[in-house]
């Protein structure tokens, strides 16, 4: 016998569940299969996996329905999983730029099932001025006029293609990557010291901080002040937004160090918010900290104490509260655990979405779960770990050798499995340096520093 029960119910009971959830409940019968594979339930699944569905249409992918669309951005984003060490192609790309560089991808995801679209980053050269580089061909494809001022900081807005710089004059810059001029510019009276743009449901923003602790919130593309408050006594040195831009995680790393977790609505809406709804989070010494993905409201923290060479772990739920009559954000405590068999301290972190936290010792790579439990060690020998990237899919594992190890978190379990290595077979001098890598579906770099000599890109990037 068939179950027939009210659309509207049901729908608010499907609304709850998981793809995978979505995808058994199709199988029952015609009737909830029709509305299993509703508009409404995947374009909600895909926006809380993924923040920019909120500015897609389905056209411009060839796509004709949002479960369509999910399940083609899934099979994206394991392609690295899917891949072996052959189907990739290495190539070094000479870029000047400084020690410091710090390349950031000006496009989106890397290249689609049918090969269209590149990957691409954007960098600020040695000479004062950004430049965009196609990874494929290792070729540049734009370059800025040279700047009268040094420029400190870069960051990108890879869903706009734009990129946003500040010089050693407090000049924000905001470029197209196509036109010789900058979409606009502003200038603030103290030396900047954290820039980050992001993509939020309000407006596309650049969140800039200063030596003197303000925050401020500009609006893109005009630059347009939306506000600016006063949240530290000093120079904000870390700043990083949940996975949906709910919350903005500030750090300063003085010895009274400061951890706070801003509600982002009340820096965007000054007309409902006349101040910052923040909590500071007790927990001292933060060396490292990751939002756990596709779960908007918890973060892992990492610290260490010199003295005893221990490292901590704590993980927090953020919750906004009503007191008063007022909204106050609560941080609550929910796990926490030492490490204290190992004599070589963590270095590196991140959390998977079924909070298995990974960390890296210089000769280890360890996974536990919150309370402390631990899952599983991989052991580096010869080799050094120098550090890790992780994503919701990823960890990859930079040696000092200027290999590439990529594991991928199992769908089943806590745990990861290891895909394959990247080798690198250049001989490395000891003056090389890798100071920076990143990735995305279908790309790796890795920032090579040689002293004396030039510095490159070390690019690894998927054949279509």
């Amino acid at each position: 016998m068939e179950i027939h029960l009210p659309s509207l119910p049901m729908m608010k009971i499907l609304s709850h569940l998981d793809a995978y959830s979505l995808l058994q409940v199709a199988q029952v019968n015609k009737n909830w299969n029709e509305l299993a594979s509703s508009d409404v339930l995947w374009r909600k699944l895909c926006q809380k996996r993924w923040l920019y569905c909120d500015m897609l249409t389905l056209q411009l992918h060839g796509k004709e329905t949002w479960k369509q669309f999910f399940f083609y951005r899934t099979w994206q984003e394991h392609a690295k999983s899917r891949a072996k060490p052959e189907d990739f192609t290495y190539k070094e790309i000479p870029v000047e730029f400084e020690f410091w560089a710090h390349p950031c991808y000006i496009s989106r995801h890397g290249l689609t099932r049918n090969g269209q679209g590149k990957s691409a980053v954007c960098m600020v050269t040695s000479v004062n001025r950004i430049s965009t580089w196609d990874i494929h061909k290792g070729a540049m494809t734009w370059e800025s006029p040279v700047q009268k001022s040094y420029i400190e900081l870069m960051t990108t807005l890879p869903e706009m293609h734009i990129a946003v710089t500040v010089d050693i004059r407090a000049t924000i810059k905001l470029w197209d990557c196509h036109n010789k001029d900058a979409l606009a510019t502003k200038r603030i009276f103290s030396p900047c010291q954290i820039l980050k743009a992001v993509y939020t449901k309000d407006d596309p923003i650049v969140l800039v901080g200063d030596i003197s602790g303000n925050l401020y919130i500009f609006r893109i593309p005009d630059l347009h002040l939306i506000s600016r408050h006063n949240v530290f006594p000093y120079g904000i040195d870390e700043l990083q937004c949940s996975p949906q831009n709910k919350w903005v995680l500030l750090i300063i790393r003085k010895p009274q160090a400061l951890t706070k977790v801003v509600y982002m609505n009340s820096l965007l809406r000054t007309s409902e918010f006349s101040d910052p709804v923040s909590t500071s989070l007790k927990f001292p010494l933060c060396q490292g900290f990751f939002w756990t993905p596709r779960r908007e409201d918890r973060i892992t923290l990492m610290s260490r104490n010199e003295l005893s060479s221990s490292t901590k772990f704590g993980t927090f739920d953020m919750k906004l509260e009503e007191i008063r009559n007022k909204v106050a954000v609560q941080g609550h405590l929910v796990a926490s655990f030492s490490l204290q068999d190992y004599k070589e301290r963590a270095e590196w972190m991140g959390v998977s979405e079924k909070d298995t936290i990974v960390c890296s010792t210089g000769s280890s790579l360890l996974l536990f779960d919150i309370n402390g439990l631990r899952l599983q060690t991989f052991q580096y020998c010869p080799e050094q770990i120098l550090r890790l990237w992780v994503d919701p899919v990823h960890v990859i594992v930079t040696c000092n050798d200027g290999s590439f190890d990529i594991y991928a978190w199992e769908e089943s379990s806590s745990l990861l499995r290891k895909c394959y290595r990247l080798q690198n077979k250049k001989y490395l001098p000891p003056s090389s340096f890798i100071n920076n890598v990143l990735c995305d579906d279908v790309s790796i770099i890795g920032v090579m520093t040689n002293c004396p000599s030039c510095c490159y890109l070390m690019t690894y990037t998927l054949n279509s």
